[in-house]
């Protein structure tokens, strides 16, 4: 059964690519330029995907069980992953589709965003891993401190979400968008030819988020989509050989490489890009702090800003502040600070009196 981890994992993939669906740029875009293009959908994926859980634990299909909340692991490593993936220049699963598309950059970020999970999680730094994240207190999630049913603070988020959608949707009405000469017809020029709307990758990835719970569930892991510790096995099995850490989760990850490069391929998107030697480091910097912060986090921006804040629990809500935070903090430094000292090192134009 893990193969249908490789399948969902190859549609999360496409989706990606061709939606350029990114939570690095949801949250940097929306502190450097105040656009909800992407931040909105990315609420809306939370909305389906929770209202999916709901109905589906409801059911007995799934039985979802919320991390527990470690306030100092979570903000802390929150912080961290949030600046890291601006110097990766990418999310979990933003790096994973660029380096589909054949970004080297992307390549060295996830080389070292899995090795630097692998050894907060499964090396020598396992034991500190562990003893951060058994720091917690009180309840799991929302629901459960106010003694309420899950559906409360589901319907309650989906009515705000709907708001904003609507919102976002009256102001956007009447923009059409600019679109290349269509290079095929029918299914494949919608496949392959244009780029996909925001609304249709928010909307697909709430989706997919529902499908992982039940197809991951048939497979005898209890979750739903993942980045981080199916990344940290990788590099793990790589070392050691241990097949059992080849499970659904990690065809997941894989078919997301293959998902976006089939997607890249076909739309004529992909290519080898070499970055500056500059970039190579930065990029590495920032898969080492991705590494790091989502191992203590307990979550990336899939696990714990997707996944997690749709079980309403306080690890994946407080995450998701902190990843945010730390995006904005990390694109005041590395793009707001160059360009505002680029603009003052340029002299002031002359005006030279007419003649």
């Amino acid at each position: 059964m893990i193969v249908t981890g490789l399948l969902l994992g190859a549609l999360l993939g496409y989706v990606l690519q061709r939606s350029r669906f990114c939570v690095t740029g949801a949250f940097r875009d929306l502190y450097m330029t105040r656009s909800t293009r992407y931040f909105t959908p990315f609420l809306l994926a939370i909305a389906i995907q929770a209202v999916g859980v709901v109905l589906l634990t409801g059911a007995g299909v799934i039985a979802p069980e919320a991390a527990q909340f470690a306030p100092l692991a979570v903000i802390g490593g929150g912080l961290l992953f949030g600046i890291g993936i601006v110097m990766a220049g990418g999310c979990a699963t933003g790096t994973y589709y660029r380096a589909g598309e054949g970004l080297i950059g992307s390549w060295v970020a996830l080389i070292f965003y899995a090795l630097f999970a692998a050894v907060m999680k499964y090396g020598p730094l396992q034991g500190f891993t562990e003893s951060a994240r058994a720091r917690t207190v009180g309840d799991a999630t929302i629901q459960e401190t106010l003694g309420v049913s899950a559906w409360v603070p589901t319907i309650a988020f989906s009515a705000l979400v709907a708001v904003l959608v609507v919102r976002q949707v009256r102001a956007n009405a009447g923009r059409t968008a600019v679109r290349l000469p269509a290079r095929r017809s029918g299914l494949g020029h919608y496949l392959a030819d244009i780029p996909w709307n925001p609304w249709v990758g928010g909307v697909l990835l709430g989706l997919l988020a529902i499908a992982a719970w039940v197809l991951s569930t048939a497979a005898g892991r209890n979750g739903g989509l993942g980045i981080t510790t199916p990344s940290a096995k990788i590099a793990t099995f790589l070392t050691t050989g241990d097949v059992t850490l080849v499970d659904w989760s990690v065809m997941l990850v894989l078919g997301i490489l293959l998902g976006s490069f089939a997607a890249a391929k076909l739309s004529g998107e992909f290519r080898w890009r070499v970055p500056d030697a500059q970039t190579i480091l930065r990029s590495a910097g920032g898969g080492v702090a991705m590494g790091v912060g989502a191992a203590l986090a307990g979550g990336c921006t899939i696990g714990n800003s997707l996944v997690e804040t749709s079980l309403f629990s306080y690890q994946g809500w407080v995450s998701f502040v902190a990843i945010m935070l730390g995006t904005w903090g990390a694109a005041w430094l590395f793009l707001v600070r160059p360009q505002k000292a680029a603009a003052a090192s340029r002299p002031a134009p002359t005006l030279t009196p007419a003649a």
